[in-house]
């Protein structure tokens, strides 16, 4: 299995997991072999990537950290909390609890998860899976940094209703496909203000959360908003949410911006530590990442194309590849493995969309 960009599909080939509409309606299921006209409808509801099994990645095994029922049921639930404060009702937080509370329970379990960001994001749905992984990111850097279960809970409600303030901000303004006017980006950054006021006035969630909603936009040198917090003015949860945020939106399709590769994002928090964020709290984020997903294609030095196969834990930017051909574009008779942490000479140069 392999994950791969919509315009790289072709007819024929076969689709690995299932998809859903944005109200849980299957939409294909795994399995089913692609024609143009699903390729023509994926453009069509703004969906960038699906899964695919093929002859170089039918063997790779894809686990999430969490799983797919309790992601999808996350999902659901933030959607139906922010279309209903949406429409003037009050905010439900019982389900949110039991999805965040969920998530923990499964990540517990396997401590040792690495990540891989297995969520595809289509258009209308972006804002509710972005919660979700915003939420899973922030659990895992919490775990990392040995909250026990009570604090995980407060951290995960914050982070999965950290943009609850967006509620309040036109559609039309959120997913505008051209950079935002002065006036427009001064509304967008009211969602904190917005989502602090809104969570304030429930009384079955902590003062944390209305806190993560307000602060997660603030910087570690003082240059965020709205308050213009410095380090550790601005409290630890929300610093995490900081990281998980920006991590999750940059590795994201959008309609007015294109998404950076794994490895890219990582460079961008290591070189962003104590300026926009805490940098201890990076290294902790960074330690369950998985810079090259297993099914990522990739060139080597050495001119060779290959697909990653499974990940070196203790060493992330040096996978075990399948060569899949070489530097003169020749398909090795026999697969060749190789595991990078035991040939030096060996690097990935950069990730690239398909073979």
């Amino acid at each position: 299995m392999r994950k791969l960009p919509v315009d790289k599909v072709k007819e024929g080939m076969v689709l690995a997991r299932t998809l859903y509409s944005n109200d849980g309606n299957i939409l294909l299921n795994a399995g089913i072999i692609l024609k143009n006209s699903y390729i023509a409808k994926f453009r069509d509801l703004g969906i960038w990537e699906v899964y695919i099994d093929d002859e170089i990645s039918r063997d790779i095994v894809l686990k999430d950290v969490i799983s797919e029922e309790t992601r999808f049921e996350a999902r659901i639930n933030i959607k139906n909390a922010m279309d209903s404060l949406r429409y003037g009702y009050s905010l439900e937080v019982k389900p949110i609890r039991n999805s965040v509370c969920k998530m923990i329970d499964e990540l517990m379990d396997e401590k040792d998860a690495m990540v891989n960001m297995q969520d595809l994001k289509s258009n209308d749905m972006y804002t509710f899976s972005h919660s979700v992984n915003v939420c899973v990111l922030s659990l895992i850097t919490g775990i990392s940094m040995k909250y026990d279960e009570e604090k995980l809970r407060e951290l995960g409600m914050g982070a999965m209703l950290h943009d609850i303030g967006k509620t309040r901000i036109p559609h039309e303004i959120l997913n505008k496909p051209e950079s935002l006017t002065k006036e427009e980006f001064e509304l967008v950054k009211k969602h904190t203000s917005y989502g602090y006021e809104l969570l304030k006035r429930s009384d079955v969630l902590s003062t944390y959360a209305s806190y993560i909603a307000l602060t997660h936009h603030e910087r570690y040198d003082g240059e965020g908003y709205p308050l213009g917090l410095r380090g550790e003015e601005i409290h630890e949860f929300a610093r995490i949410v900081s990281v998980a945020d920006v991590f999750d939106a940059i590795t994201s399709d959008r309609v007015y911006k294109k998404r950076i590769n794994v490895n890219e994002a990582v460079e961008y928090l290591i070189g962003m530590g104590d300026h926009q964020f805490d940098y201890n709290i990076v290294r902790s984020f960074i330690e369950h990442i998985t810079i090259y997903p297993p099914g990522t294609c990739v060139l080597l030095n050495s001119g060779e194309k290959a697909i990653v196969v499974d990940v070196n834990k203790k060493y992330p930017n040096r996978p075990i590849v399948r060569i899949l051909a070489d530097g003169e574009g020749q398909i090795p008779t026999v697969p060749v493995e190789i595991d990078l942490t035991k040939n030096n000479a060996l690097l990935i140069s950069e990730i690239i969309d398909d073979i």
